[in-house]
């Protein structure tokens, strides 16, 4: 089991990328949040089975149609032995 913790720059507050992130998270069945950031980045905290985590994780740096993804900074990426999540959240 893997979490991993990224930072989303670009054009990406304003264009639904939480709400698609969560519906891909969902998809992927991991858990985790993603939440907007004062400086107008998002950031994203997925734990769940290594391969899926790294599938959202490379999806994260298109993300949805309306999204201008310009690179995407990976925080934390650690092995756990259990998720601190129940489900994928968008939080505020």
């Amino acid at each position: 089991m893997k979490r991993c913790k990224v930072t989303v720059h670009g054009l990406v507050q304003g264009v639904g990328f939480r709400f698609y992130t969560r519906a891909e998270a969902q998809r992927l069945q991991v858990n985790g949040y993603v939440k907007n950031k004062p400086d107008n980045t998002v950031e994203i905290v997925v734990e769940g089975d290594d391969e899926n985590v790294q599938a959202l994780v490379q999806w994260a740096k298109q993300g949805p149609p309306a999204a201008r993804v310009s690179n995407i900074d990976l925080i934390e990426d650690v092995e756990i032995s259990k998720s601190s999540f129940e489900v994928f959240a968008i939080t505020y």
